[in-house]
């Protein structure tokens, strides 16, 4: 017991993975006790990209409607946003947004701690003390590849029981804050809480003006491909 206690903690990369893995056990522990279940169908549990843009398709040949005359700007080809950028691929690449972001939370960290686990037994990790948390940066670039071959089935899985996340209409009028800067048709993310589970959207500046990481926004409208929603800075006392 006493060697199995020191591999999980010893060195220190290794402790820090199995305490973030031991906290997702605890919260699907939690979800449970709690009589909640596990949301793994419910849209609550998903978020970043939703619905995840496919990049063929970010071509600014589509074309992005506003939705409606009752608003100020009408959205047309001309208008159509640019290329999602670096993060925006790279949660699709994972299918954040098509499988449940916290079961890709907790996979993620489960195989960051068995790949973790194994460098220490075959590199002598533990005599690079504090800096053995260094590991960490290749065990994540692995884990993030694989995470790819791996989600791919549970994508299909969820796309064939009809998991499409939260409808479209539930999101407009939430309030939220930017995870990104965007300006113009430029792309970028913003996190919305929906019952207490954060979600990432793509969103565009519905007007093209300039809105910065960390401005609260509040959805306006969605696109006619139901990829990206539009949103404006919300209005506060500090804005005004």
């Amino acid at each position: 017991m006493t060697e199995l206690i020191n591999i999980l903690f010893n060195p220190l990369s290794n402790g820090i993975m199995t305490v973030l893995t031991g906290l997702s056990v605890v919260y699907w522990l939690f979800m449970f006790l709690m009589g909640d279940g596990v949301h793994l169908f419910d849209a609550d549990a998903d978020v970043d990209l939703h619905p995840t843009p496919d990049v063929s398709d970010v071509d600014g040949s589509h074309d992005i409607d506003a939705g409606g005359t009752d608003h100020p700007h009408h959205h047309t080809d001309s208008d159509a946003p640019t290329e999602p950028g670096f993060f925006a691929k790279a949660m699709d690449y994972i299918n954040v947004g098509k499988v449940p972001i916290m079961l890709i939370v907790t996979m993620f960290k489960f195989i960051g701690w068995v790949l973790t686990i194994i460098s220490s037994l075959y590199i002598d990790v533990a005599s690079w003390g504090i800096k053995s948390v260094l590991i960490l940066i290749p065990v994540f670039i692995v884990t993030f590849f694989f995470m790819h071959f791996l989600t791919k089935p549970l994508a299909r899985m969820f796309k064939n029981i009809g998991y499409n996340g939260e409808e479209s209409h539930d999101f407009l009028g939430r309030m939220g804050k930017m995870r990104a800067s965007i300006e113009g048709k430029k792309i970028g993310s913003a996190e919305f809480v929906i019952q207490q589970d954060p979600i990432r959207l793509n969103v565009v500046s519905h007007n093209g003006e300039k809105i910065g990481y960390g401005d609260d926004v509040i959805i306006v409208d969605e696109s006619k491909d139901k990829k990206y929603y539009y949103v404006t800075k919300e209005i506060t006392i500090d804005n005004i």
